[in-house]
């Protein structure tokens, strides 16, 4: 007798029906665990009362009206965000929205462009590009920027920072970064619909950049060590850095600032592993003695920050 070979049995479309409805009775009774969604608010609305106090004492302190005239005339803007806890960042500043001109400091729009445009496959990030950008952002050059810039394109870099996505020129707002020329001394391509200015920036929007790129909105996952190793590690060692490496010497800095005649505007994201914070600085002020100020600024703001999660802890 010739053995029968065994053959699976099939499963007909009705046992199909039946045990799909049974895994769906049984998933509502026993739920998947839901992964939990990080929520980040508007930084606009997150102004904190005690942080804004102990802000505007220990600036009271140690500028002792040096700079009334200047915010009083909206010729300085400053913002600090606590983001120690990313979904519940805290608020500080003087003149927010106030627009400046701020010279170098808009680079950090051509390098969000030139992310775009690499996340879009319409540029490359290799060596050459890598190393541009570094130049940009570590050492100001001139030179790099207006070639990324070149390649991002005006108009296309006009439109990201407008974009719903980044909304960094918000002209709801009184406006925020913007590039309207480049940095070889060539022509102006815009200025700013609302101040006419070429490079500008608000604090606001300045740290807003900081906050997106903070939270992993601002570029994809896949670039932003790229990006977090492009801001570190900065060139030149005046303004912030100077006062936040006599003041906090572990401190890691990443930043960008800019310097033109009595226009002097730093920014940065500031993180203190050993103590356990991290916070953006954003300052962008008209005023003679602008670079010293701003070296005594970061070292008054990094240990009001060390005093606040000291106290909190």
């Amino acid at each position: 007798m010739k053995r029968r070979k065994y053959r699976k049995p099939r499963l007909t479309l009705a046992a199909l029906l039946i045990a799909f409805i049974v895994l769906i009775i049984g998933c509502q009774y026993f739920p998947p665990e839901k992964a939990h969604v990080p929520s980040y608010p508007l930084l606009r609305e997150r102004f904190d009362p005690d942080f804004q106090k102990a802000f505007e004492t220990a600036l009271k302190n140690e500028f002792q009206g040096e700079y009334k005239q200047a915010v009083e005339n909206k010729k300085a803007a400053f913002v600090v965000v606590d983001i120690t806890d990313m979904e519940n960042p805290k608020v500080a500043g003087v003149n927010p929205d106030a627009m400046l001109y701020a010279a170098s400091l808009p680079k950090i729009a051509i390098l969000l462009g030139a992310f775009v445009q690499i996340e879009l496959g319409e540029m490359t990030l290799n060596d050459e590009t890598r190393t541009a950008l570094t130049r940009m952002i570590r050492n100001s050059s001139n030179k790099d920027a207006t070639a990324i810039l070149n390649r991002v394109g005006f108009e296309n870099l006009a439109e990201i920072l407008q974009s719903e996505k980044y909304l960094l020129y918000d002209q709801q707002h009184n406006g925020g970064l913007w590039v309207g020329r480049d940095y070889s001394g060539g022509p102006v391509w815009k200025r700013d619909p609302l101040h006419n200015i070429s490079h500008g920036a608000t604090a606001m929007q300045v740290a807003r950049f900081y906050y997106l790129a903070a939270t992993g909105r601002l570029v994809s996952e896949q670039y932003f060590s790229d990006f977090a190793e492009i801001m570190s590690n900065p060139g030149i060692q005046h303004k912030f850095v100077k006062g936040i490496k006599k003041a906090n010497p572990t401190a890691e800095v990443y930043r960008k600032s800019g310097t033109w005649k009595e226009f002097h505007a730093d920014s940065g994201v500031i993180v203190d592993k050993k103590n356990g914070y991290r916070y953006i600085i954003v300052a962008l002020v008209e005023h003679p003695a602008g670079n010293d100020g701003l070296a005594r600024f970061a070292a008054v703001v990094d240990a009001t920050i060390d005093s606040m999660n000291e106290a909190s802890k």
